[in-house]
C-alpha cells in the first residue's frame, strides 16, 4: 500500500474560511474510487504557527493507483482550488 501525504499553508487573507473550505472539499475528494483510506486533517489550534494548516492523507493501493488519481478530473481540480488559497506544500509517498 502506498500512503500519499500531503500537507498544506495557507495564506493569511480568509484562512479559517479557506480550512473550512479546503476540508470539505477534501472529504468529497477522500471518496474518489482510487482511494482505500483517507483522512482530510486541520491544524489544532494552538499548534505553533509554522505547522502547516490542513493536510490530505490518502492510502491507496498501488503507486499506479496514486499515479491514476494524479491525473482524475477531480484531483486536477481540487488542484486548481488549493493553489487559490495556498502558500507552500509539501508532499511525501512512502510504502506501508
Amino acid at each position: 500500500m502506498i500512503r500519499h501525504i500531503c500537507m498544506f499553508s495557507l495564506k493569511e487573507e480568509n484562512k479559517a474560511a479557506s480550512a473550512a473550505e479546503f476540508l470539505r472539499r477534501g472529504e468529497e475528494l477522500g471518496r474518489h474510487p482510487t482511494i482505500r483510506g483517507a483522512q482530510v486533517v486541520g491544524k489544532t489550534q494552538g499548534a505553533p504557527n509554522a505547522n502547516y494548516d490542513v493536510a490530505l492523507i490518502f492510502d491507496f493501493d498501488s503507486l499506479e493507483e496514486l499515479n491514476a488519481y494524479q491525473v482524475s478530473p477531480e484531483h486536477v481540480a481540487f488542484g486548481q482550488f488549493v493553489g487559490e488559497i495556498r502558500l507552500d506544500r509539501a508532499c511525501i509517498d512512502y510504502e506501508v
